[in-house]
């Protein structure tokens, strides 16, 4: 046993044997004791070591290894440098998650505080150091700002990089207070000095007394929320990362002295880079009434308001008056209201009462709820719009969900399922409106030509009556659209600045940015001309393609009034130009449909127009043959079959067809530019068989009148649907944690709330127009047909 003990303790257990000796007994017993001894001596050495090392914090014992051996780690987590020692002075342990992600780590700040502070500015440095005093201390407010700072949890490898912490927690804890309170029973004193406070010793009787008490229950410096976009590059991630890291740090800190720290508490990590790219506080606060766009919102929205109380108390002020006149009566007012109503029998008497009412919510109500179908539209088209609108609000709250959500992956894991494809393809919801789109301005041009309503226009000479009537249809279309677009393009702006300064997630697009400086481009419906990253509004690039259609398609329906053949061999060049340069496109840059993201080339094939002009095109042959056959088609049970077999057929197809396939690089590019234009084509066959009495079920459900109102309000709810789904992510305090019963949730909420937002500005803005341009529209009729009179007579 000498052998396995140290020096020392040989020499004790010999002294020991030595000692032995004196005892009387027998030799054998001596060795026993000899041996007994040296058993208790080792025992209390190691005894002696173990509480040593539990003093100093060594609880658990540390596997050592050699400097440069391999550690296989699972998700290949970096070893890292720990205190203690090994072999060569240094000890080696498998990486945590928490530890190699821990960037803002409030001990590594105290700990390296003489060097971190002298780097920060002296009023920050002089809150931080209270700030690291007060955890220290464990005062409630510290531990609240350490709270309130975000910091890696869960997630990392399902997508979660928004660690924003508690901003509203942050924004709660105000400075100190000094709070006096009096109250007895709260001070406790003993009666002889010395006195045992102990309350089982009766030797220590203990008396009250009235003492104020003062509370603190705040720091002494006001605090703020800072938000970080950091870059990570490690070794276990195969490539860049941003990550967003929210910080309850004292308000006095500068975005520079923020990220110092977290620059300087972040290099313990050898593995592992961590750099700054963006710091943003409540510094630059964005102030509101400064801005010349809120306050042009303001005001018209107050003087649209005014408005429509005129125009509805008038609307009210007419009825009774027509009650009166109903019950034969001579009314209280009747002498006056003879007196103030203007004369209906006078033109401009009628036309000013017009105007007015044109503002009234009751009648412009009655007409979105209107259950007759307009001499504007088809009863099928109602249907389309309502489902389509349905379907784009589905596929941006799926895209603005997935974006701010902590398991972003998941989307990774649902998009392999056979019913997502209604989602990722949700692309063709677009081309119904495109289709729908042509194929009214198509019917309804050709249908009122044949009634003679275009006779006054087209007076005069060829071009100069084309020209002119092309004026007339750009101008109709650009006021009916452009209200309640300008209208939202400020409520966007306004927003987005609002949320890039005060959420703790930042903008999906660079909105704040682009709409103050190129708004104009939307205005004139050209946005989609110019590189997607100056694009203000992202959604409205549907707008602009649609308005340079119709251009397009104006332009062919006037030639078409007098050389058909013309306009019809215009509108096939058209129709293979945009097939071949979108498939040439697609090839350039092999594109794959049903592998790539849908959007993975939106400047260059998703928002163009010259690769969107199909489905505008084929609804356009779709409306001349409408009109040409007078909705009246007779078809056999086995074209009817035919028809639609087919035309579900590659609907079904367009959207579920490309499920776990992959296409060539050939193959692709047919797909991507015949497509649109065959989805087209499969709703062209539906339309027909409703319109013409062939659609049975089908028919029922698009031309059901409970879709009517959601049809009229289509427009509105375009441009204010992304709206509610970014007000309702920015507003939140962290981000989403998605599963699809979360999903469906949030994507009926935000339905609703967009409606319910499209219904009051279609009130307060588009109905408005519509009805005053259909005022001004009867005004030039009337004085038309009065100089046709004057020159007939």
């Amino acid at each position: 046993h000498h052998c396995l003990l140290p020096k020392k303790c040989r020499l004790a257990v010999k002294s020991e044997s030595s000692l032995s000796t004196t005892v009387r007994g027998p030799p054998q017993f001596s060795q026993y004791r000899a041996a007994k001894m040296t058993l208790l001596a080792a025992l209390v050495v190691l005894a002696s070591t173990a509480l040593i090392a539990r003093s100093r914090g060594e609880t658990t014992p540390q596997m050592e290894y050699d400097e440069g051996t391999s550690i296989e780690a699972k998700y290949s987590l970096p070893a890292v440098n720990v205190s203690g020692t090994g072999g060569n002075g240094t000890t080696l342990v498998r990486a945590s998650l928490a530890r190699v992600l821990d960037f803002y780590n409030t001990e590594q700040l105290a700990a390296n505080w003489g060097e971190v502070g002298v780097k920060l500015s002296k009023g920050c440095e002089k809150d931080v150091e209270a700030y690291i005093k007060g955890l220290g201390k464990a005062e409630n407010w510290a531990l609240k700002m350490d709270d309130a700072s975000g910091r890696y949890s869960t997630g990392w490898f399902w997508g979660n990089i928004y660690w924003t912490g508690s901003q509203s927690l942050c924004e709660h804890i105000t400075p100190k207070k000094h709070i006096v309170i009096h109250s007895q029973n709260r001070s406790r004193s003993t009666r002889a000095a010395g006195a045992s406070l102990n309350p089982s010793s009766p030797s220590a009787p203990v008396g009250y007394k009235d003492e104020p008490i003062v509370y603190t229950n705040g720091p002494t410096f006001p605090v703020s929320f800072f938000m970080l976009r950091l870059h990570l590059n490690s070794s276990f991630t195969t490539e860049e990362k941003i990550l967003h890291l929210g910080l309850c740090l004292p308000h006095i800190c500068t975005e520079d002295d923020v990220k110092k720290i977290v620059e300087e508490t972040s290099k313990p990590s050898k593995k592992i880079t961590v750099r700054v790219e963006a710091v943003r506080s409540s510094h630059n606060k964005y102030n509101i009434w400064a801005d010349k766009t809120f306050l042009v919102l303001c005001v018209t929205t107050v003087f649209v308001i005014f408005l429509l109380i005129a125009g509805t108390c008038f609307d009210y002020y007419l009825e009774y008056l027509k009650k009166c006149k109903l019950k034969a009566k001579n009314c209280m007012f009747s002498s006056k209201i003879d007196m103030s109503m203007p004369d209906s029998k006078t033109k401009n008497g009628l036309i000013l009462r017009e105007m007015l009412l044109a503002f009234s919510v009751r009648e412009n109500m009655r007409h979105i709820c209107d259950q007759t179908v307009g001499s504007d539209t088809l009863p099928v088209i109602h249907g389309l719009k309502a489902i389509s609108m349905a379907w784009v609000i589905l596929g941006h709250t799926c895209i603005i969900a997935f974006k701010y959500s902590d398991n972003m992956e998941y989307r990774k894991v649902v998009q392999k399922e056979f019913l997502f494809q209604t989602i990722s393809n949700g692309t063709f919801s677009v081309d119904t409106f495109f289709f729908t789109s042509g194929l009214l301005v198509s019917f309804l041009y050709f249908r009122t030509n044949a009634k003679g309503k275009l006779d006054p226009l087209n007076k005069g000479n060829g071009f100069v009556a084309g020209f002119l009537h092309f004026i007339g249809l750009i101008s109709y279309r650009f006021a009916r659209l452009t209200v309640p677009y300008l209208f939202t393009l400020g409520i966007v702006e306004v927003s987005m600045k609002w949320f890039h300064y005060n959420s703790v997630f930042e903008p999906p697009t660079m909105d704040h940015v682009n709409c103050p400086n190129f708004w104009w481009r939307n205005v004139l419906y050209i946005n989609t001309l110019f590189p997607v990253d100056e694009m203000c509004m992202l959604w409205s690039w549907y707008l602009s393609d649609d308005t340079q259609f119709y251009v397009v398609g104006a332009i062919m329906l006037i030639l078409a009034t007098s050389h058909f053949k013309s306009a019809a061999a215009l509108l096939m060049t058209f129709m293979l130009s945009s097939w071949i340069t979108t498939g040439y496109v697609a090839f350039s840059n092999s594109h794959l449909p049903g592998s790539d993201d849908p959007l993975a080339l939106f400047d260059k094939i998703y928002d163009k127009p010259w690769t969107r002009l199909g489905p505008y095109l084929v609804g356009m042959c779709t409306g001349w043959v409408l009109f040409k056959k007078d909705c009246r088609i007779h078809f056999s049970k086995l074209a009817l079959s035919a028809g639609w077999t087919a035309s579900f057929s590659v609907l079904l197809a367009l959207v579920y067809g490309l499920y776990n396939t992959r296409l060539s690089a050939w193959s692709g590019a047919a797909y991507s530019a015949m497509s649109h234009s065959a989805w087209a084509m499969g709703l062209s066959w539906i339309v027909i068989a409703c319109i013409t009495g062939h659609g049975g079920v089908v028919n029922k459900i698009l031309s059901a009148t409970i879709l009517y109102p959601f049809s009229r309000v289509t427009y509105c709810a375009y441009l204010l649907h992304p709206i509610a789904i970014r007000v309702m992510v920015m507003s939140m305090d962290s981000p989403l944690h998605l599963g699809s019963i979360v999903t469906v949730i949030i994507y009926l909420g935000q339905v609703v709330a967009s409606y319910l937002l499209s219904f009051f500005v279609s009130l307060a803005f588009e109905a408005p127009v519509v009805s005053l341009l259909r005022i001004i529209t009867k005004v030039f009729a009337l004085k038309k047909n009065q100089n046709a009179t004057t020159v007939t007579t």
